[in-house]
């Protein structure tokens, strides 16, 4: 029965479904089974070689099991490794160990979106809430410049470990330990 010159729904699938129809579109099948495959590997072999599902999946996965934020571990060991130096009981470590520390700190503000073309502006820009105390971080910055810069400024033990004490503090205010 023909509603306006169209078939009905059944007499559609009727014609759809016939084993002639099928005999003749069967190579078609094939040829859309093979394509079918061929583009589900390559997906899956992109995905396996990008860095989307290592961002996207793998990093939430780890920082769930782990109970902390992913890299996290990084983060406490490369700090260890700067209070290690401190423990070292030379001059040429303590000041290894505050331009790490100053380093450490510089890479943290970047990472958290703190842009500027210096380390002053970048401190500049971050709330009060994180660096209570932003005078006391640019005076330990020109205390690494000095080091840095002047090849006979003189530290000791003590200085070197209130500096370092001090970006710890820092980095801790910006929740980064």
């Amino acid at each position: 029965m023909f509603f306006l010159g169209l078939p009905t729904i059944q007499t559609l699938i009727s014609e759809i479904t016939s084993p002639e129809l099928q005999e003749r579109l069967f190579l078609l099948r094939i040829v859309f089974v093979f394509f079918f495959v061929f583009f589900l590997i390559t997906v899956l072999y992109f995905l396996a070689k990008s860095s989307f599902i290592q961002s996207h999946f793998w990093y939430d996965v780890i920082e769930f099991f782990a109970w902390q934020p992913y890299g996290f571990l990084k983060i406490i060991k490369r700090w260890k490794k700067i209070k290690e130096r401190i423990e070292s009981k030379t001059e040429s470590e303590y000041k290894l160990a505050i331009i790490e520390a100053d380093d450490f700190l510089n890479e943290i503000l970047e990472n958290k979106g703190y842009k500027g073309e210096s380390f002053e502006e970048r401190v500049e820009k971050v709330p009060k809430s994180e660096i209570p105390d932003k005078e006391e971080a640019k005076k330990i910055h020109e205390t690494r410049n000095s080091v840095v810069h002047d090849p006979d400024f003189k530290l000791d033990e003590g200085r070197a470990k209130e500096i370092i004490d001090n970006y710890e503090k820092i980095i801790k205010n910006l929740g980064m330990l």
